[in-house]
């Protein structure tokens, strides 16, 4: 019987030579039989993966027996046998795009001068402690369908964006106070913690494992509210069977957590979209919806 699972995983740790490393992680994957995207760069590695639980689970074993993979940070999800279309595996400047590479460092140990990492539990502590402001790393659609209570959301469309929204000065009144960023996975967040502690952020502290390691650990019994935007078939997961619905529906606004992409075949644009109007209209973003009116 066949049991699809998911794997969502990254180290932060150095590369000699990523072009190797992509083309036995090419070879590993195809030879399983598993779809998702891994990149790859002389930082490390970040992809998530998806296929039988049986050839995942061999997977990761294989991929920890390189030494600088042992102790790569990784979650599990359910899958549905078909999250992804195939396998990609390749090389950039970055594993996360922020357009930074050369303020990024990053030794055996991980990101050098990124924020203090918190456990579920200690990010509980620290909020029952101090008055925190919790910071989304992740690009704004994201947020629609859920976030952290009160959290500040950048309007960004892409990663890329942030380093000139951190520049803008519109955060500078969070540069004395306790911040606490968080995103999907943790990736996001080892990158943007430490360009912010780089910008004068005298407290900032990272969600260890994000989003998805503390729904494990609190499910919607604690302070995330809604579901989880992921870059698959899936487009969305919750922790529970009471998970808040926060998203609205841009064309009739009931509430929803549903995601879809803008009609335009071209346009990358995510938009929350109920069921209802899924079914019964084609639904572009603001910008083609205008352009199609002229």
């Amino acid at each position: 019987m066949t049991v699809p699972k998911i794997l969502l995983f990254y180290a932060f740790t150095p590369l000699v030579d990523p072009e190797a490393v992509r083309l036995w992680q090419r070879d590993l994957g195809q030879s399983l039989g598993l779809g998702g995207r891994i990149i790859l760069s002389k930082h490390g590695i970040n992809g998530t993966v998806g296929g039988d639980v049986r050839a995942v689970k061999m997977y990761l074993r294989k991929t920890r027996e390189y030494a600088p993979f042992r102790d790569i940070d990784v979650k599990w999800s359910e899958g549905t046998g078909d999250d992804f279309p195939r396998l990609s595996v390749r090389v950039r400047d970055e594993l996360v795009s922020f357009g930074a590479p050369d303020e990024l460092t990053v030794d055996e140990t991980g990101v050098v001068g990124g924020g203090a990492r918190l456990t579920p539990e200690q990010l509980h502590e620290l909020v029952a402690e101090k008055e925190v402001t919790f910071f989304d790393g992740r690009n704004a659609f994201e947020a629609q369908i859920g976030h952290f209570k009160d959290a500040v959301i950048p309007p960004v469309s892409n990663t890329r964006e942030f380093v000139a929204e951190l520049d803008s000065g519109r955060y500078d009144h969070l540069k004395d106070r306790p911040v606490v960023t968080y995103c999907t996975g943790g990736v996001r967040c080892e990158v943007l913690s430490s360009l912010m502690i780089s910008r004068g952020f005298s407290e900032v502290y990272q969600l260890d494992g994000g989003i998805a390691r503390y729904g494990e650990a609190y499910g919607d019994d604690g302070l995330w509210e809604g579901a989880l935007y992921v870059f698959d078939k899936r487009m969305s997961v919750e922790f529970s069977d009471h998970a808040a619905v926060v998203g609205a529906c841009v064309a009739c606004g009931e509430s929803s957590r549903h995601m879809q992409n803008c009609a335009d075949p071209a346009c990358r644009v995510q938009l929350v979209v109920c069921e209802a109007c899924a079914a019964a209209s084609v639904i572009h973003c603001d910008e083609h919806a205008a352009q199609l009116q002229v």
